[in-house]
């Protein structure tokens, strides 16, 4: 792909599938169906973006509630003795969808960035750089520890709500680079089931070099193309609009507290009750 807005080449590379034998601590968690509770799982597409010292593998899996998007980032450290450090995200194929989208504008705002770099050293680019990052800042949730944070400056931000998730993507600057963070949040409710086998609560991160965004949307994009109409059609159920679902609930009556959840699949939708 082209580095747009960026000085220097673009060190990165799109492969049609990820070559999960080379690395074996992903190999490991991409076999969910060792583990009991995910049997189910099965894994449709993949493919595999490096970008300087990562590698993002892109995962389309299918479970019984429908088509979903794993995104894996491992890093390779610089020595022999470094180990293979991983994060990963998970999300669904129409949030991917607006995930592309986002992606579309990040990079557009990086190669304006790009273009307007060497103003600064005028005394103009700097001040436009403030205004800004004035207007495209917001303030979101605190990270977690161990996240790749150094002192930096937010460039742009932006967020996808959908059900009980929050994704936050932040496009940031420090001496490093530049660099777009995609941080998933998920809102606690009483009686809510995790979509993808992980508890509620759980923060997943990855951390994107700004000069392979084109790469990963063009991946992002053609794994949506090929996989995305199924998901979509399900969720839908023949209707116009996006199905949604409300969120689960619970009560509690004498002694016993009654969990209420709303599901979908291809058969429909439907409601599991359970009580403790």
């Amino acid at each position: 792909g082209k580095n747009v807005g960026g000085s220097g080449l673009s060190k990165s590379r799109l492969y049609p599938q990820a070559q999960h034998s080379h690395y074996p601590h992903y190999a490991a968690s991409a076999t969910p169906n060792q583990a009991g509770g995910a049997a189910e799982i099965q894994e449709l597409a993949s493919k595999r973006v490096d970008i300087q010292k990562k590698r993002f593998y892109l995962d389309v899996k299918q479970s019984s509630r429908g088509r979903f998007l794993k995104i894996a980032e491992v890093w390779i450290g610089r020595g022999r003795q470094d180990n293979i450090r991983k994060s990963k995200l998970t999300l669904s194929l129409s949030v991917a969808a607006e995930l592309k989208d986002c992606l579309g504008d990040f990079i557009e705002h990086y190669a304006h960035l790009g273009l307007k770099g060497h103003r600064q050293e005028h005394g103009h680019g700097k001040d436009q750089a403030s205004r800004r990052r004035q207007k495209h800042s917001a303030p979101s949730p605190p990270v977690s520890v161990g996240s790749e944070e150094h002192p930096h400056s937010v460039l742009k931000t932006d967020y996808i709500e959908r059900d009980n998730r929050k994704y936050y993507l932040d496009l940031k600057e420090n001496q490093r680079g530049r660099f777009l963070r995609i941080r998933q949040t998920m809102m606690r409710g009483t009686g809510m089931i995790g979509y993808f086998g992980h508890s509620l609560g759980q923060e997943q991160t990855i951390v994107l070099p700004a000069q392979g965004m084109i790469e990963f949307r063009d991946a992002l994009v053609q794994l949506i193309e090929d996989y995305g109409e199924g998901d979509i059609e399900e969720r839908r159920g023949g209707d116009d609009d996006p199905l949604e679902l409300p969120e689960g609930t619970s009560f509690r009556v004498d002694n016993k507290r009654f969990y209420f959840d709303v599901g979908s699949n291809k058969y429909g939708i439907f409601l599991k009750l359970k009580f403790l």
